[in-house]
């Protein structure tokens, strides 16, 4: 009940700390590997990894439709005083993970590479990018046990041991990609090993929380396990980072086909050049996403006990965190763009190329945080529909246009710029939505309330 009633700021605290320190955790593993892989393999491997990006976003997209789902109406559930519903609400949860991984993992392999020369490959990166990818679809049953289960054990009220859930998978994965690809000589193929064995331990953690008679709410026989009103709810609410990791699996794929038609006989750099710019954007991105996820379990739980101002007031803070972390994005990438390069390669080529894009994809990063607290927002209080809308202005109404136009003046470098245009336009656009609700809930709650009570929020 401290979700009701203990002080934003140190409920924030207490649930995004956790949250961030995990994130960060799964950031710097991806980050790591890309350092592995880069100087361990090469800079084609570096290029190879970029195009199963889209593919990586597929697998997030069908996980995330659970996990997000699942984790927001358990929430919401605890909020209300409803435990039996959130029980079955993991029940639910852990099943669909199955369906799905099953689904479109053995789907993903049966036409691996077909997909990944849609996605860019070329004849130098698609070894690189199928071996990588047969063991990640290999393993997405566990990694979509882990991923679904520790955000709902992260809004059900354990956020310090979903935060060690991904420690333990980070230290695993960071032991023992260098074993693999240094020692047993297992190249990129080691990578992907590394990242499965991270994620099984991981899961085993999981799975022994929710198995466990001391859990708050947990894994039960006799409870329900496909109940279909709790399944609707969890595709409503999960179907915006859905179709967020849908469309940025869209956008990745027309950035590489750019930057191949653009790059001429580099094109396979540019889009090693893309690979680590997505890794250095995603390191800070994650860290916000650490912060929406501490956020979700109090906004749920305030919002479904009629909580405004605390609903509110979480927000505000949330707004001005993230704002903070892209902040600080933006002046290292900005500032020491050549350090971050020389990272992942030794290669002066893709460094050159890396450095040029890094200044042009940042310049409006700032405001990537902001737009990304607003969005994460209604879908933490029951609005997936605007949220929804929001990540796809960010990631396909804004992007493909300038896509189509700025790299036709441009060449490269418009393929850059189209990424920042998108980004400070849909920021803007979160703003206007934002202020627009904020006055409908206000002349609602106008109409609800007495005179005297509106003083008194006041």
């Amino acid at each position: 009940m401290e979700l009701g009633s203990m002080p934003i700021g140190k409920l924030l605290v207490q649930y995004s700390v956790p949250a961030i320190i995990a994130s960060l955790a799964t950031s710097l593993y991806n980050i790591i590997d890309s350092i592995f892989i880069g100087r361990g393999v090469g800079a084609m491997a570096i290029a190879g990894l970029a195009i199963t990006f889209p593919l990586m976003n597929l697998v997030a997209a069908f996980v995330m439709l659970v996990a997000v789902g699942g984790a927001t109406i358990s929430s919401i559930f605890l909020g209300q005083g409803n435990i039996r519903r959130a029980t079955d609400t993991v029940n639910n949860v852990f099943l669909l993970c199955m369906v799905h991984a099953v689904i479109f993992g053995g789907g993903s392999l049966l036409f691996l590479d077909e997909i990944l020369i849609f996605f860019g490959a070329t004849a130098e990166t698609l070894p690189y990018a199928h071996e990588f990818m047969e063991v990640i679809l290999y393993g997405t049953p566990v990694s979509f046990i882990l991923i679904g289960l520790n955000n709902v054990m992260r809004a059900t009220g354990y956020p310090t041991k979903a935060m060690i859930t991904a420690l333990i998978s980070v230290v695993v994965n960071i032991v023992l990609c260098p074993i693999f690809i240094f020692t047993f000589d297992w190249g990129i193929k080691g990578a992907a090993l590394a990242t499965i064995c991270g994620q099984s331990v991981g899961a085993l953690w999981v799975l022994a929380h929710f198995l466990s008679p001391k859990s708050f709410v947990r894994l039960r026989i006799r409870d329900s396990w496909f109940n279909k009103a709790i399944i609707n709810r969890i595709y409503a609410i999960g179907l915006s980072p859905f179709l967020m990791n849908v469309c940025a699996c869209v956008v990745v794929v027309f950035i590489n086909k750019a930057l191949l038609d653009y790059g001429g006989t580099l094109g396979n750099m540019a889009i090693g050049a893309f690979g680590i710019l997505n890794r250095a954007t995603m390191f800070f991105v994650m860290i916000v996403f650490g912060v929406t996820q501490g956020m979700q379990p109090i906004l749920g739980f305030n919002y479904g006990a009629c909580q405004w101002q605390r609903v509110r007031n979480t927000l505000n803070t949330g707004i001005w965190i993230g704002l903070a972390i892209t902040t600080v994005g933006w002046i290292i990438t900005e500032f020491f763009p050549d350090s971050i390069s020389r990272l992942f390669t030794v290669d002066p080529t893709l460094i050159d190329m890396a450095n040029r894009g890094a200044r042009i994809y940042f310049i409006v990063y700032p405001l990537v945080g902001c737009q990304i607290i607003i969005q994460n927002y209604f879908q933490s209080v029951g609005k997936p529909k605007i949220s929804i809308f929001l990540s796809l202005t960010r990631q396909l109404i804004f992007l493909l246009p300038f896509l189509f136009i700025l790299p036709r003046h441009w060449g490269i470098d418009g393929v850059w710029a189209s990424m920042s245009a998108s980004d400070a336009m849909a920021f803007v656009t979160a703003i206007i939505t934002l202020i627009i609700m904020n006055r409908r809930q206000k002349r609602q709650l106008e109409q609800q309330t007495s005179p005297a009570e509106i003083s008194d929020q006041k």
